[in-house]
């Protein structure tokens, strides 16, 4: 009997719960807000007894016609394979890269600054999210002096960003774009160039804080110089060596990544001496492949770190992987 009642129990609440619906969620008024922004744009790696970190400074749309060595067709059947949009231009970052040593804090290259409009000009405060201050940056070193590798040196009141900084070039990039009768004897159109570069290392010049090397040259302990002449006169590499790896922030050897690695001899207008640039690209891309180095590419999709690899008789970028900063690798 009991069993019974219990089962009758049971039914009723059933019956009872089918039968009052259950309390509505209710509806919020409205979703909330799309985020329209990133997180800051650094990453971090260990690299040895060093710490390797890429600051994000915007990025530039370059027109596809920049390229030449190759057909228009053949540039858009690249871009399509890499899933690169082109409508508007190709969407090239620029990077710079901070190198702590535990003693010295280095930082290749600094940005644009606001010489090419607002999509650049994050590099300072990407190195205040990443825990740095320009005030503690010890030694500056510039792969050339193209304004979106420079224009970073100064406040937007034309102030040094990097007051304590050496600042490192090329003496063969110093002569060329510092050197006011090269700019008079250069095509109106390029002369701009030369100003830009004059300007964004003028305070540097005059309180002494900018000197010259020779390429071999090591600047920091664990840190030498590599010369990659043709983008410009003194274009330079920094080999970066700790712990038995070798990383080489290797400056505009690559603009187009969907491009230069699958066909190595395309040039881009912005290269002073073509030939010779295409030459330094087939024989460092060779070199980072043979020797495993990890690249710091300023111009490659941000963070810019990766491994060049053969890809049959070519080559092709394998980025880092994202994760936590290990030092166990």
């Amino acid at each position: 009997m009991a069993h019974c009642l219990s089962n009758l129990a049971r039914s009723a609440l059933v019956a009872l719960s089918l039968a009052v619906p259950a309390a509505a969620v209710p509806a919020l008024a409205a979703p909330p807000v799309q985020q329209k922004s990133q997180a800051p744009g650094f990453f971090r790696m260990s690299f040895g007894a060093f710490e390797v970190t890429a600051l994000y400074d915007g990025y530039v749309d370059l027109d596809t016609k920049l390229l030449s060595g190759i057909s228009a067709e053949d540039v858009r059947g690249l871009l399509d394979r890499m899933f690169v949009e082109s409508a508007t231009g190709v969407q090239t970052a620029v990077n710079a890269f901070v190198v702590h040593t535990g003693e010295r804090l280095v930082l290749i290259d600094v940005g644009a600054a606001g010489a090419f409009g607002p999509t650049l000009g994050g590099m300072r405060e990407r190195m205040l999210a990443a825990g740095y201050d320009p005030v503690q940056i010890d030694v500056v070193l510039l792969t050339h002096l193209h304004a979106d590798h420079v224009g970073g040196l100064l406040t937007p009141d034309g102030k040094p960003l990097f007051p304590n900084a050496e600042v490192r070039v090329a003496k063969e990039e110093a002569d060329y774009w510092l050197d006011e009768a090269n700019a008079a004897k250069a095509p109106a159109d390029a002369q701009p160039f030369f100003k830009m570069a004059r300007d964004s290392v003028a305070p540097y010049v005059a309180s002494g804080q900018l000197k010259t090397f020779t390429a071999g040259e090591e600047l920091v302990p664990g840190i030498k110089a590599v010369s990659a002449f043709g983008h410009t006169p003194g274009h330079t590499g920094y080999l970066v060596t700790s712990g038995g790896k070798s990383l080489l922030a290797w400056g505009d050897i690559i603009h187009n990544h969907a491009v230069q690695f699958v066909r190595p001899e395309v040039a881009i207008e912005f290269d002073t001496n073509k030939e010779q640039a295409v030459a330094t690209r087939k024989q460092i891309l060779a070199d980072a492949a043979r020797d495993r180095l990890w690249i710091a590419g300023a111009h490659l999709p941000f963070p810019g770190i990766g491994h060049v690899r053969t890809d049959g008789e070519d080559y092709a970028w394998v980025p880092v992987e994202y994760g936590p900063v290990r030092t166990d690798r």
